[in-house]
């Protein structure tokens, strides 16, 4: 295991990276974020690598393949990469309780958003330092996730409503737009 000893920005995927529109599994559907690759820049000038934790119910549920997801995954990853801000990694949870395949069912799989499975995850694969890192989701079930793994700075991108009991503190962006200054004040050295 690498030692722990870098802060990363934690994206989730479908509603921070691209538009949110259900179960985007087709390159044709993946309309990206406005402002993503500012972020996505900003991140890696301060020198902090992006890592991406994104349920994928859709495949569990039979709505697209473990290959259409990987298909999209590639085009996302390449298209950061042309925009100057490579990802560094890619985790996805396809599991499900009523999952169509008896592989991807599981009612309380580690790695499926609340639960910080993933996050913990790239903790372990590439030596992050968590307490010092910073997530986006654009819902309650990625700040919890964030919360449950110990990340330092959650933000929720958009207008969906956190405001139940138990809520761990976040910053609020309704658009990308304020992430980047966010950013600035989070990692600048």
């Amino acid at each position: 295991m690498p030692a722990t000893t870098r802060p990363a920005l934690l994206l989730d995927r479908d509603g921070v990276i691209n538009v949110d529109r259900g179960f985007v599994s087709r390159v044709e559907n993946f309309s990206w974020m406005p402002g993503i690759f500012d972020v996505a820049r900003t991140a890696v000038r301060l020198g902090v690598p992006l890592v991406v934790v994104t349920n994928q119910t859709g495949i569990g549920r039979g709505s697209y393949t473990e290959d259409d997801y990987q298909a999209v995954t590639a085009f996302m990853r390449e298209r950061f990469e042309r925009e100057g801000a490579a990802l560094t990694a890619v985790y996805h949870c396809p599991f499900h309780p009523e999952a169509v395949e008896a592989r991807y069912r599981a009612a309380d799989h580690p790695w499926r958003k609340p639960r910080p499975g993933m996050l913990l995850a790239a903790r372990d694969d590439l030596g992050l330092d968590l307490a010092a890192s910073a997530m986006l989701g654009d819902k309650a079930l990625d700040l919890l996730a964030g919360h449950a793994a110990g990340v330092g700075a959650l933000g929720l991108v958009g207008k969906a409503d956190v405001s139940f009991e138990g809520a761990p503190k976040f910053e609020r962006f309704p658009d990308l737009s304020g992430v980047p200054a966010w950013l600035e004040r989070r990692f600048a050295v």
